[in-house]
């Protein structure tokens, strides 16, 4: 785990943590039939990949294909 701060590199290393750990969570989830938890986990996967790439390099414009999907 990433260690925390407040500056941005930490909060984007942070993000991008949780935007991995949530999409993992969100595959268990579906493949558990938990349909629901597997969608809010993937919307907290969207949002800390959002804040990554805002956070990542101040300007709000990632460098990813934004799917972030792994897979």
């Amino acid at each position: 785990m990433p260690e925390t701060g407040s500056d941005q590199g930490s909060q984007a290393a942070v993000a991008h943590y949780v935007a991995s750990l949530s999409s993992d969570l969100a595959s268990l989830a579906r493949r558990s039939g938990l349909e629901t938890l597997g969608y809010l986990l993937e919307m907290v996967r969207l949002e800390a990949e959002t804040l990554t790439r805002r956070n990542g390099n101040g300007n709000g414009n990632g460098n990813g294909n934004g799917n972030g999907r792994r897979g």
